[in-house]
């Protein structure tokens, strides 16, 4: 989930340990000004909604255990969640009380920033319960207090004997957990961000072999205790007792944590050495990384960056609606739309316009933003509506940005059932996700492979399907494109086109080495106003150009 798609917020839910907090007064008189609706619930309470019908934001006012709470709560419904630090020294909650507004502003303009936090699942003994910090089990005290204190556990990593560990428990922590009850117990921190781990500590072990082990999240962790032993789950939000042989099954959870930081945020290690007193820290190198030279970043990387961010962040509520999405119908059977469409194109639009106020934007799907300023945007937030209306994974999104000469300058194509985004700036070369691509060097028909677009007649099928290895249909223009820039084809062809169809691959293609043309040779060119006709396009990796132009001809 990416923090682009923030930036189409409808409504705030608030879990909240003090109703009356100045933290709460705060956000609710920003949610009021911004005009997003405001739920509030109370800790220990449950949501009334599932939420997933709008695009909410989870806020926890309170501590680290009402942050806890709030990961309870909104994980299970995919909802991100920023937290704010009510007065309380905390390290999971980090926006101040004083931050509130800035910090939602940044939010709702696309600025923040939303990693995944791996969760633990434990099952056994009668529970089944997950958590975001750890899974504790510990000896039960005896009644006498002189008896035996030791519980004897029997753990095991995917069906691996790992050793007997005798001494209070252990405890099976996520790396948010690192900082708790393994970390007294000698284990090491464990640097949160987009780390998927669990760690298993001994406490109080009376054996000098037992030492932390750290494991992937989808390992499966079998504890056997050979006594009655307590399981908690973040510190008791769950709680069970196993007897002697129940088998504790834990692993880490489907569902991840979306947690929401923002540039208000406390930094990690700064607000773990205030938690924990560390004085080991220059505040002020703590600012600054080394070889940070302060230049700005240039403008056509930083219209590529926000196209790459609003693509993705759209394209994971895609992912969410392909095949459920209602279908409308525009001009006829195969020129329909979805409410998919328009959402993704919401998410794109709020993403690039917060960004570039004084850019121009056209988008197939909603009214055009003209502004007199030099650059423009081209938007398909769905290029291959029918294939996604049914199912098919082979859509895309498509974003262009154009100089005052109309031609394009960046490129962004980004299909979401794959994770492949394909980009270029013009000059800077083309690129799957961060690899270089550059099209094919075949010259000859019978060795390549051809992809085709429209085609009403049938007419490039028959004459190229028996010259060729074959001629596929993708049913997404701009994959089409990309996908001979990067060589997955030799060249494609498009009986009518139109700019946001193919504004972007046009770019990629170029800065990979490929060619554009009309049917008549002509350089490939489109008129952002001009009346609907047919448009056709050739592409192609270049040197089969002409033999393509040949027979197409014939």
């Amino acid at each position: 989930m990416h923090g682009r798609r923030l930036a189409t917020t409808e409504e705030v839910v608030c879990l909240t340990s003090d109703p009356d907090d100045e933290a709460l007064e705060t956000l609710e008189s920003w949610t009021t000004t911004q005009g997003v609706d405001l739920t509030v619930y109370e800790v220990g309470g449950d949501l009334e909604r599932d939420y997933a019908d709008t695009e909410a934001l989870g806020v926890s006012v309170g501590g680290d255990g009402t942050f806890l709470e709030g990961i309870r709560v909104f994980a299970p419904r995919q909802i991100p969640l920023l937290g704010v630090n009510a007065g309380t020294l905390a390290f999971l909650a980090r926006v101040g009380p004083d931050d509130v507004e800035d910090a939602m502003a940044e939010v709702v303009r696309g600025h923040a920033t939303v990693y995944d936090r791996q969760q633990v699942q434990v099952a056994g003994a009668g529970l089944d319960a997950v958590g975001i910090n750890e899974v504790m089990i510990e000896a039960v005290p005896p009644e006498n207090p002189v008896d035996r204190k030791i519980a004897r556990l029997q753990v095991f990593v995917d069906g691996e004997y790992v050793g007997q560990y005798d001494g209070t428990g252990l405890a099976v922590s996520t790396p948010t957990g690192s900082t708790g009850v393994a970390l007294s117990a000698g284990g090491p921190v464990h640097y949160p961000k987009d780390n998927l781990t669990l760690q298993i500590t001994p406490l109080q072990t009376h054996s000098m072999g037992a030492r932390p082990i750290v494991v992937s999240e989808d390992s499966e962790v079998t504890v056997v205790p050979e006594s009655p032993v307590n399981v908690f789950v973040d510190g008791g939000r769950h709680y069970e007792t196993a007897d002697d042989g129940d088998v504790l099954q834990i692993t880490g959870a489907d569902d991840r944590a979306h947690i929401v930081r923002t540039s208000y945020d406390d930094e990690f290690m700064s607000a773990l050495a205030g938690k924990l007193g560390w004085g080991l820290r220059d505040a002020e190198a703590a600012r600054s990384p080394p070889g940070d030279d302060g230049e700005a970043e240039p403008f056509l990387e930083r219209a590529r960056r926000v196209a790459r961010g609003a693509a993705e962040s759209a394209g994971e509520m895609l992912t969410e609606l392909r095949g459920k999405a209602g279908v409308q119908v525009k001009t006829g059977k195969s020129d329909i739309v979805t409410e998919a469409d328009f959402r993704a194109d919401d998410i794109i639009r709020t993403a690039i316009e917060s960004e570039f106020p004084g850019h121009s934007v056209r988008s197939e799907e909603s009214d055009p933003r003209d502004v007199d300023g030099e650059y423009t945007w081209l938007i398909d937030p769905v290029d291959g509506t029918s294939n996604f209306a049914h199912g098919n994974p082979n859509y895309s999104i498509s974003i262009a940005l154009l100089d005052g000469d109309d031609r394009p300058v960046v490129g962004v194509v980004h299909s979401p059932e794959t994770g492949a985004t394909y980009h270029a700036v013009r000059g800077g070369g083309a690129y799957q996700n961060e690899t270089p691509i550059s099209v094919t060097d075949h010259d000859q028909l019978d060795e390549s492979m051809l992809l085709s677009g429209y085609d009403p007649d049938g007419q490039f099928l028959q004459r190229f399907y028996r010259q060729t290895r074959g001629v596929r249909r993708v049913g997404s223009v701009a994959l089409n494109l990309s996908f001979v820039a990067a060589g997955n084809a030799d060249a494609a062809w498009e009986y009518d086109t139109y700019p946001w169809d193919v504004a972007a691959g046009l770019v990629i293609l170029d800065e990979a080495g490929g060619v554009a043309t009309d049917a008549d040779d002509q350089p490939y060119e489109f008129e952002l106003d001009a009346d609907d006709e047919d448009k056709p396009l050739l592409v192609s990796n270049g040197a089969l150009h002409g033999s393509l132009l040949e027979r197409l001809d014939q």
